[in-house]
């Protein structure tokens, strides 16, 4: 897992990728990203899966200097975190942790 950053020098943005190997997800068909960025939509932001690894990964443009919590939601079934998030936080559900980036 891993989580690449490029701040711009024309705008306030950071364009951030995040990127979900193929052993981290075990055959599945489609991995969505999902967290406070986008209102935790679990269909907005679809990874893309590359045909010369299998990893899954998307960029996506946030806003910078803020944290923002995130998921990956794995078939629809299965949440789970990157292992190269800048930071955990608790969830308000049981005893689960969000991803956190730092932008």
């Amino acid at each position: 897992m891993s989580l690449t950053k490029k701040p711009l020098k024309t705008r306030p943005v950071c364009k951030v990728t995040f990127t979900l190997p193929a052993h981290a997800t075990q055959g599945a068909k489609q991995v969505m990203l999902v967290g406070d960025f986008n209102e935790w939509s679990e269909d907005s932001h679809p990874l893309k899966q590359a045909k010369t690894d299998g990893s899954f990964s998307i960029t996506v443009d946030l806003p910078v200097e803020q944290a923002f919590q995130f998921r990956y939601l794995v078939d629809g079934t299965r949440w789970q975190n990157d292992e190269a998030a800048d930071a955990y936080t608790p969830t308000p559900f049981g005893n689960e942790q969000n991803s956190v980036v730092h932008t």
